[in-house]
Formats: structure tokens, sequence, C-alpha cells
């Protein structure tokens, strides 16, 4: 559904606009700064769905799209450059990717590492990303440091060549190696889609190379390529600028043109042509993974992005594959014969792909021929049964509804006008989007089936374990072409022709802020139901939507030892029908009326979550009343979705991530309930029975320790009523009591804990220790301060020397977490193989320098504006608004806690936190965890002089 519409919002949603509704052509009657151009300014239309904005231009060729919006005291700023992978040439994969991240490391008049610095400083958050198509940067702050993220942006459009070292291009060179091993060498099933482009593209199509690039491309270029492509495509007449929050329009132009308007343009940029491909025959391939369930995917090509056949192909995917009522869900996953399949169509600016994909078993059903076969004869349901309109009625439904949900935010609505500005041309589609799915019938989906997929060429993957290539859907019979790979002639320091502003003001200083802004508690209201249930709500209407949440005392700690898995077993089963329809049934009327209801269980609770338009929220109340007391279960589906979870465990358990979490807590835990997965184990989960789900449901979903939370667009009144299905709900009078922990007994003296994974690339490391329980204004919050600057911000002592120092990492952090009952210490990274003992060195070294000194002045400045100012854009949303609100219940806080914590925040004396420092985070307190390659690693980790202790993680 997510792939459908990127983008509807009713006028109702809309932020305020400068400009009154009037025609386009009409301009704003204040004048505009010199080299500053009106466009237009679409203001919202009683009746249309938009988002407002005013669309200008600089005499540079920089769009700017302003877009108010002052519902929340933030605001997010968006560039967005037309450059992707797409725009690199062969042999120079990952320039795109690789200026991302060079774009952080500081320009002429921002100092190494400073970027990050400033943005985290004001509270705010940041990032970048690049996919084939565009990069882009993006801030999110609280509105009053406005001015200074424009100077930031800025100064690395205008400023940044002179400022790009050697050094600095090597330890991004090697951050990018360890992100390309973290995210796809050393990630199950991370190969797909490299393989599948290599297939599917010729050899010298821009996409038949990944973002990323390949690592022996990135080696055989040097500092000066990489300012070559930037002075290539980082010009101002490439870049759309886009602001959208708490803004004053006039001002902000003003900023723009003063901080903008002076950059040179670059050269001439047109749009790439078009390139949707055709294949000549099927194409069969296989990957051979470190994974234990195979799967085959299927790519056949399409069009591309804009053409009038994307929205009808991606009706034809969610029918497909979307939900319980796909096509492939109903005739592969309810069947048993695939435990996930699905499809989705990829669609970007030159080439669009329709992918197809099931997933076997472990066991038996793995083998994918008879698997291919399957989706291949479900496939031909579209053309053998056609499709029916209530299909499309409920794609509409749910892409209207995740649309303006995807717009409670200012980021979201934001992006949509950067993406569709730099694609289209026109910011806001939204309408147009709308009308576009109105034209999809039953006969455009079957048309579209015909025209892609019914007899047409398509790639098909197979992803098996290792040595077993027998399970392949078929021997492979295409192996790509050699990738061409000229020889480039060096480019000099004369050859790189630098566009250098010249401003009528000192850039090295950096804009003042106005008063600083602070996050506020919504207002609340409480009551009780009559059953005892406590009810926490907010009203909030930015937009027409409610989301309730029902927790339960029905988490894993109330699982007894051996039943591990059972919490979430019965929220799943929760999921699957009443007695008196089905879960089929149940989801198309939730899709129609764009509305979801769901269960799933965590630590302590397990959880009923409602969302819904407020229009149709008593429709909505109606069927969760039915899933939460009429429960089918079924013995056919519990026999299907006990053997998901089996190999959904199975699935988690490949991954090195789980591998270092679940040897944390043997290590921290052993013997105790904490030591378990909460997920279960394959034993576990094997042993649950139809019987133990029914029992935990009965004895565990119950009012007596039940909490609801209400945010949305209604009333306290409204919500009371709506509630009243609750009321019926017979209190037991007594909370049930969880399974009793066990002795925590933690291992004495240090050791190191070695998880082998055989030829991993890369190895992940844990330096743990037990904590404390969470307390938000006591000990564990001290701690939390005392560790931002240690571990928990990317300008951390931690993060700093591993990943932009040593080049060891693509990222590394630490933090305080606790929960009721116990707590966690956690240092982590996941780094090279071969820098594995010199990252725990670093790490230790690190710890100890900080628990025996303390902090400097200078950090816990930066702490208290930093933690201080991030208050202000914690709940701007719904879901953030009621992760609030649970908390809150959660922990019985008192309403004013969040004043409390900025009271110790802004007072704390810095003798307090470095004596925190002190007593959590001496290095020799901890344990060391490593997942990787134990005999290639063991060498290097005797020389550090700590015991060695292999492990075998349970699963």
């Amino acid at each position: 559904m997510k792939k459908l519409v990127m983008g509807l919002c009713f006028s109702v949603l809309a932020g305020c606009s400068l400009f009154t509704d009037q025609e386009n052509s009409n301009k704003p009657s204040e004048p505009l700064p010199k080299g500053v151009h009106f466009v237009e300014s679409k203001p919202s239309e009683l009746g249309k769905v938009s988002i407002p904005y005013s669309k200008y231009q600089l005499d540079n060729g920089l769009t700017v799209i302003l877009s108010p919006d002052d519902s929340d005291p933030l605001v997010h700023v968006d560039v967005t450059y037309h450059v992707g992978s797409a725009r690199e040439q062969i042999g120079r994969s990952g320039f795109a990717h690789f200026f991302e991240h060079m774009m952080f490391q500081g320009s002429e008049h921002v100092g190494d590492q400073q970027h990050f610095k400033i943005v985290t400083e004001a509270g705010g958050t940041l990032n970048g990303t690049t996919n084939r198509d565009r990069t882009n940067y993006f801030e999110t702050v609280p509105s009053n440091q406005l001015e200074k993220m424009l100077w930031l942006e800025s100064d690395r459009m205008g400023f940044l060549v002179n400022a790009v070292s050697q050094r600095k291009f090597e330890i991004q060179r090697d951050t990018v190696k360890n992100e390309r091993g973290q995210n796809y060498d050393n990630r199950p099933y991370g190969l797909v889609y490299e393989k599948i482009g290599e297939a599917l593209y010729p050899k010298n199509h821009p996409y038949s190379w990944q973002t990323i690039g390949y690592v022996q491309d990135l080696d055989r270029v040097d500092v000066n390529d990489l300012k070559a492509f930037f002075l290539r495509w980082y010009g101002p007449n490439n870049a759309v600028l886009t602001i959208g929050g708490d803004i004053d329009e006039a001002k902000t132009l003003e900023w723009v043109n003063k901080y903008f308007g002076t950059i040179p343009k670059g050269p001439a940029v047109v749009n790439a042509p078009k390139q949707p491909v055709d294949l000549p025959e099927d194409r069969f391939i296989t990957l051979e993974d470190r994974i234990q369930q195979p799967m085959v995917m299927m790519a056949f090509p399409t069009k591309y992005r804009g053409d009038q056949s994307q929205v009808s192909v991606n009706a034809l995917a969610s029918i497909l594959g979307d939900g319980k009522n796909s096509i492939l869900y109903q005739k592969l996953v309810k069947t048993q014969k695939a435990i996930d399949a699905g499809a989705f169509q990829d669609c970007a600016e030159l080439s669009c792909t329709l992918y197809v994909y099931a997933m076997g078993d472990s066991g038996e059903k793995g083998d994918l021929t008879p698997i291919y076969q399957d989706l291949l004869q479900a496939l031909n349901d579209v053309k053998a049964n056609g499709v029916k309109q209530e299909q499309l009625d409920a794609i509409m439904g749910q892409a209207e509804a995740s649309t303006i949900y995807a717009l409670q935010s200012v980021s979201g609505k934001v992006s949509q006008l950067a993406a569709n500005q730099t694609f289209y041309g026109q910011p806001d589609r939204l309408q147009t989007e709308l009308d576009d799915l109105r034209t999809v019938t039953p006969q455009s989906v079957v048309d579209a089936y015909n025209q892609f997929v019914d007899g047409k060429h398509k790639v098909v993957l197979s992803v098996v374990p290792k040595k077993q290539t027998q399970l392949a859907v078929k021997p492979s019979n295409f192996t790509p072409s050699a990738r061409d790979l000229p020889n480039y002639p060096k480019i000099t320091d004369d050859q790189l022709e630098i566009r250098e502003p010249k401003d009528s003001f000192d850039r090295s200083v950096i804009p003042p802020v106005s008063q600083p802004v602070s996050g506020t508690m919504p207002p609340l209201y409480r009551f009780e139901l009559d059953n005892g249930i406590k009810v926490l709500g907010t009203q909030t209407n930015e937009t027409p939507t409610v989301a309730i949440e029902v927790s339960f005392p029905a988490g894993n700690r109330y699982v007894p030892k051996g039943k591990e898995g059972l919490a979430g077993l019965t929220a799943q089963m929760l999921n699957e029908g009443t007695k008196q329809r089905s879960s089929e049934v149940l989801q198309q009327q939730l899709d129609q009326l764009g509305s979801s209801i769901s269960f799933s269980s965590g630590g302590y609770q397990s959880s009923l979550v409602i969302t819904s338009l407020t229009k149709n929220l008593e429709k909505t109340l109606t069927i969760a009343n039915e899933m939460l007391f009429q429960p089918a279960f079924n013995t056919s589906d519990f026999s299907r979705i006990k053997n998901q979870s089996i190999q959904g465990l199975v699935y988690e358990h490949q991954k090195p991530s789980w591998l270092a979490s679940q040897a944390t807590k043997q290590v921290l835990y052993q013997g105790t309930l904490f030591d378990r997965d909460g997920n279960g184990s394959l034993a576990s989960v094997k042993s649950l029975t139809l019987q133990d789900v029914q029992d935990f449901y009965k004895k565990y979903y119950i009012p007596d320790g039940s909490n609801v939370v209400v945010v949305g667009d209604v009333d306290e009144a409204t919500a009371k009523q709506s509630l009243g299905f609750l009321n019926s709900w017979q209190a037991k009078g007594a909370k049930p009591l969880m399974a009793a922990i066990g002795n925590i007994d933690p291992p004495q003296g240090q050791s190191i804990y070695l998880v082998d994974q055989p030829n991993a690339p890369q190895s992940i490391v844990r330096i743990a220790r037990i904590g404390m329980p969470y307390d938000p204004t006591g000990e564990m919050y001290l701690t939390q301060l005392a560790n931002y600057n240690l571990g928990g911000n990317f300008n951390s002592r931690i993060n700093q020397n591993l990943r932009e120092d040593k080049g060891y990492t693509y990222g590394a952090s630490g933090g305080v977490y606790g929960t009721k009952e116990t707590g966690l210490v956690l240092f982590n990274a996941q780094v090279r193989a071969d820098a594995t003992a010199a990252s725990i060195h670093e790490f230790i070294q690190e710890m100890k320098n900080y628990s025996d000194k303390g902090m400097t002045d200078e950090e816990l400045s930066f702490m208290r504006l930093a933690v201080g100012q991030q208050d202000a854009l914690k709940y701007e949303t719904p879901s953030q608004k009621a992760g609030l609100l649970s908390s809150i219940l959660d922990y019985s806080l008192p309403d004013d806690y969040i004043a409390k914590k900025a009271e110790i925040l802004q007072t704390v004396d810095k003798f307090v936190l470095d004596s925190e420092a002190k007593k959590w985070f001496q290095p020799q307190d901890f344990q060391i965890i490593v997942v990787g390659d134990a005999k290639r690693l063991t060498p290097e980790l005797k020389k550090l002089g700590i015991p060695i202790k292999p492990l075998e993680v349970k699963r």
C-alpha cells in the first residue's frame, strides 16, 4: 500500500499559508528581496486535497519552496540535489553516496565534525540519503534555529570543495566500506538486489549497480575525482530547497537569499532519458548465502516513474501480494506452501520493476522448484478470475488513510514537496495522484498484468544456503558481462573549476538564535472506566485521526519458564479472525475504512492498537470489540501461525545482531528469566499448544492492570463514549503476578565471550554490564546525561574515535537502558573484522579516560543545550504523544515529570555527572561480547590480555 500512493492529503490537514485562496498567478503583496523571483503559490482549496506552498527561484537557479505550519515550534529543512547513482560513470559506482558522507565533514566556515555538533547542540536531528535519482540532506530543529540551518546548508553547497582533504576522503571511504559490509555483505539476503540488478539491466545501464557501489570502484578513485563529481552536480541550479514548519515567510526568504543567493550556478543539467528494459529471455540466477530459508524472487520490467501504467501496476502488486486478502497470501502463505510471499513495484525515474517473491521454510518445504510453480499459478489467478472493484476500494481506503498519517509530521509534508518538485516540477501532486488512482479500474489492472507479467520475460533469483544449489528453481543460465572499467585520466588540481561565492557579510560568524523554544506537556485528561481501567488522553486536531492503545498485563514477563513465545503467539492469534468473521473479511472492512487494528506483545504488556479516521471511529471500534472479546482461535490458524513463528525465529537467528543481543543476555543474566529471548526458542515455541494460548488469553487479557491511551481528534466526552465497549469486561479484582525471575548472579571478572560466525567480513562488538531499573528523574537519568558525550550522540567520543578518526565502523554508540526490574549499560559497534581487537582497545581506553577524568566544561554545555532543545521536537506526532502517555501510565509518572527532567538537566552539577561516570563506566566492570570469525579473530584478541571464552548462543 505504501508504494501505491506517496501522497494524499485533505485540505483540512494543510498548514497555514501566507497567501489567501487566490489564483496561482497572484504574486505576494510584500516586495521580494532582489534576486528572488516568485513562481507560484498554491493555497488549500475547499474540497480538494493539497499541501499549501509557495515557490520561488533565485537568480542562480535554486528552487525554493516554503510551506508554513505553526502547529509545533519546529522547522524542517530539506535540500535535494537531482543527482544519484544513475549519474555515475561506469567503474565509478558509489560516488553519489560517497559524497553524501563527505557533505557532513565540514566546509570552509564549518570545522571538521562540526556540522553534526551544531545541529545536535541546537536540539535537532539530521541525516542525508542517496538513491538512484537524487540525494537529499535534511534537518528538523526548533524553529529558533532556522537561520543557522540555512547558513550550514549554504556553506556546504558553496564552500565545500576546498575543505575536502585527503584524510577526510580516506576516512569516509573506509566508513562507506563499513556501511556496505554491515548492510550488504554481512546481512542475510543483503546482496539480493545487487544480483538482480546485474541480471535485469544491461551492464552499462545506470541502475545495473547499487547506490552503495562496488568496493573495487571506490578503491580506484582519489579525492579529486570526488571533487569533480561535486562541481558537476552540486550547483544551486540542480537543487531544491524546501522549508516547512513554524516560519515567517518574508524573513525566511531574506535568509535564503542572503546565504544561498551568491552561490554561482553549476553546469547545466538536463533530465536523463527514460531507460526501461526489455529482457530477451527468462534469466535464472542463484545466490548462495549464509541463510537457512531459501527464497525465490522474480523481477518483471515495467515502465518508469510517472508513466500512465504506474498506478495500475501498483494496484496489481497490492492485489497480488499486500495483506491477508492478497492472492499470494491466500494461495501460498495460508496454505503453508511458503512462510512469506508478496509483491511490490519499485518505481524510479528511469525505469521500474515489479517484484514477486516467496520464502520457503528451513525444512522439507525449502525446495524452491515447487514454490516457483505455485507462484506462477498464483499469478495466473489475475488472468483466470480478473479483478474485483471491492479490491480497488480497499486499496483506495488504505492509501488515503495511510497518507494522512504520513502527513502528521512537518518532515513528511516537506519530503513530499521536495521529491515532487525534483521529479515532476510540481511540488504538490496530491490531487493529481488521487485523480490518477481514481482512473484505476479492474480492467486497467488486468491490462497491466497482460502487458508486464503474462508470458513476459523476467529475472528469477534463487537464494539458497551455502552449497545447496539443488534447492534453486533452475540452474543458472545467465552470467553478467564483465563491467567496463575505463582508465580515466587523473584529475589535477588546476583542472577543477572551483566556483567561489562572493559575499558582503562574514560567513565565519554563526548566526545568532532567538529565545529557545521548549517542549511542553500537551493538555491531558484522565478518567476510569467502570471496571477500573485507567484512561489517559489528549486531544489534537491537526489531522482527522484517532489512535487508541489498550495495554494488557500479558507481556513476556508473565510467561512461565519453558513457554517462551506464548505472549507473542497469543497476540498473533487474536489477529486471526473472530467467531463471526474471518480475518480476511475483517481486513477488507478495515481497509475500506482506512483503519487498522492489531495485537502485539512486548516485555511487560501486550497491546491492542487501533488507528482510524475520526469519521470512521465508531465502525472501527465495533470491529475491535469483536476481535478482543470473540477471537476464533481456530486450529488451522494456530498450526500456520505457530509454524510462521518458528520460521521467524530461524530467520532472526541468522542475523549477527540477534546473535550479539542474545549472547549479551546469556552472559549477564545466565539462569534467570532475563537470559531468554522474549520471542521464544525453537524448542519452546514447538512445544506450545492451542490450549496454552487460550489459557493465557483468559488469565491475562483482563481489565485488572490494563490501561488505555487515546490521542487524536476526539474530546474527553467522546472518548468516554467510544470506550464504552470495554465497560462490559468483568474485573477479577487481582492484578496478575509475573513469573519469578530467579537469582541474578553476574559473571565475576572480565572476559571476552566469542560467538563464532565463520567467514564473517565484520564483527559485532558489545561491551555490557547490568545497569539499573528505569527512573526518568533519578540515577538512571543522571547516568544517561553522563553518557551523552561518551556514547550518546554522533559527536560522542566513542563514535568520533572509531568511525571518524579510525574508520573501523559505520557507527559506534553507547546507551543506558532500564526496565521495571533491571537495566543495561551497553556500548557497541559493528566493525571491520581486521579491526576487532583494535576497536575493543579503543572502547576500553575511551571508557577509562572518561570514567577517570569526567567530561569537559565544553561537553557539559553541549549536553545541556542539545538535550534541552530536543524536547521541543519530541511530541509532534500522535504516535509520539501516545508513547509519552503510555509511559506515564505504565510507570505511574507524575504529569510534570518532563519539567522535572528539564530542571535536573539545567541544574545538575558536573561533579554529580562525573561521579556517575566513575561509578558506571569503568571498563573493567564490563563483559565483552564478540560475534565474528573465531578462527581469524582469536590470535588478535589474545593480545588484549583478557580471557577468551567461546560461547554457544541458545536458539
